[in-house]
């Protein structure tokens, strides 16, 4: 159960958030229950809660959901500290503020807060052949996404397009229409669709039918004995467990950061010339950053060598890619008996959307989120939440589904398998319901300085939110400061 404060004020604050804690709570224990983790270790007291998402409204339960999955991971982790020190579990520490600030992605380089969004992207009203006319959303922060999008509407390629050229360029289109097309070459633009409309369509329907977190064992007929596991050389619950992080933004390199936070040795793979974001600074806190080509023979030699080490396997990667180069997660299960292997996905694994790219912000749009905000604020047109929480809410899961699998290997044995998906993260939303809110308009948070640190690294000088699934009486900090790809060599 939440600690209480003696100061008046902050006990007054604490009592009236009873009902938001207690709904953090019961997510935890729901959470926990599905991973198949032992009931008495989620006893009283080990789970303290502070604070609030006021700084964030929005008519979603905001406030409870990335809350409750980041807890589930600090108790993960408090967890596997119980198990590897043979000593009490571990008190997590967590202020719903903060989460939430950190869900917000808020950081500065040099005294610079970047733009979060490239300036053709975002919400577009589309003709229509009938009816209101459609929205879609544009996801164009990558380059390549940018100049499929700008070619796929018979428009001029590269960064001086403007807003107002796309806006035109699609009145002679539908939503849907530009969605199909879009879909088939790979790039990543969403139609808009009430709650309604998506429940109504297949994909909706194979999203409901997969776990919220899905662990599975990849080796049931001869499964893999447990490991051992260093001997933790600081007293950090993930100390000395190696995960190799091959994922790119957000939901996947929150989840390898999250391990980071706790201790873990994170290798970040990226490939020679893949593009970037400058949310890259931010989501390396913690982790080691090469350059690897699993191309060619040898990049895929050392990838070898990196596996034969390893703890977790994680990915983020389009639905396939890394299949194709022998690294599904069967192949890998046989490489390294008893890795923990975790991908994210947009829709899934599952139904005819299996194999569609898509962004927390285009799941958010498709999935009816935009269009029950805009209608709970009042708007004629849609509203995007104030935070990417499905993306951060997402990867404090796969952190979760990730420590369970590894707390279940080093009990029982066995390879494993963790899946987690943007879209089932928005169908767990949305089932928490939506409250009353007042007309708001949008605005930048830049989060209290209690929140923040400061740290010098190799894109610059960071500003950022601090991890808050703080474990009482463990040291705390990033293992690593981040350094830009390739800065480190990919070995262990």
């Amino acid at each position: 159960m939440p600690t209480t404060n003696n100061n008046t004020a902050a006990t007054s604050h604490h009592l009236a958030q009873q009902p938001l804690y207690a709904a953090i709570q019961a997510s935890v224990q729901t959470l926990w229950q599905q991973a198949g983790l032992p009931a008495p270790s989620l006893g009283e007291g080990s789970l303290a809660l502070s604070g609030d998402g006021g700084a964030y409204p929005s008519s979603f339960c905001l406030d409870v959901a990335a809350p409750a999955a980041l807890a589930a991971s600090g108790l993960a982790s408090a967890l596997i500290a119980q198990h590897r020190q043979q000593q009490a579990m571990p008190q997590v520490v967590l202020d719903v503020g903060q989460v939430l600030a950190e869900c917000s992605g808020y950081f500065t380089l040099d005294g610079r807060q970047p733009a979060q969004w490239a300036p053709i992207s975002g919400l577009y009203a589309c003709g229509a052949d009938v009816g209101q006319p459609g929205w879609l959303r544009i996801h164009a922060n990558f380059a390549h996404h940018r100049d499929g999008v700008l070619q796929l509407l018979g428009l001029p390629t590269g960064a001086d397009t403007s807003r107002q050229a796309v806006a035109d360029a699609l009145k002679g289109w539908t939503a849907q229409a530009v969605e199909e097309r879009a879909a088939a070459l790979g790039l990543v633009v969403a139609a808009a669709r009430s709650p309604e409309a998506w429940q109504a369509h297949p994909q909706s329907a194979a999203v409901a039918a997969q776990p919220l977190v899905s662990i599975t064992q990849l080796d049931s007929d001869h499964p893999a004995a447990p490991r051992d596991w260093p001997a933790p050389a600081q007293h950090r619950p993930l100390d000395g467990l190696r995960v190799l992080d091959l994922t790119r933004i957000l939901a996947g390199p929150v989840a390898a950061r999250s391990l980071a936070a706790q201790g873990a040795d994170v290798l970040m793979l990226n490939g020679p010339g893949l593009p970037n974001i400058e949310a890259i600074a931010d989501m390396s806190r913690g982790k080691r950053s090469a350059l690897l080509d699993l191309k060619t023979p040898a990049g895929q030699t050392t990838m070898t060598d990196l596996l034969g080490q390893a703890h977790v396997l994680l990915q983020g990667y389009r639905p396939g890619a890394l299949d194709a180069l022998g690294l599904d997660p069967q192949s890998v299960a046989r490489q390294r008996p008893g890795i923990v292997y975790a991908r994210l996905s947009a829709y899934g694994r599952s139904g005819p959307w299996a194999d569609r790219r898509g962004f927390d912000s285009l799941v958010q749009t498709v999935c009816g989120i935009n269009v029950a905000e805009g209608q709970a604020f009042g708007s004629e047109g849609l509203r995007a939440l104030p935070l990417q929480i499905l993306d951060y809410s997402a990867g404090f899961l796969l952190a979760f589904g990730i420590q369970a699998a590894l707390y279940r290997q080093a009990t029982v044995g066995g390879s494993w398998h963790v899946q987690v998906s943007l879209a089932r993260v928005a169908q767990w939303l949305q089932a928490m319901g939506q409250r009353p809110v007042a007309a708001a308009s949008a605005q930048t948070v830049v989060p209290p300085e209690a929140y923040l640190e400061a740290m010098d690294t190799g894109f610059g000088r960071l500003l950022a939110v601090r991890h808050r699934a703080v474990l009482q009486g463990l040291p705390s900090g990033w293992p690593h400061a981040g350094q830009p790809p390739g800065s480190d060599q990919p070995r262990w």
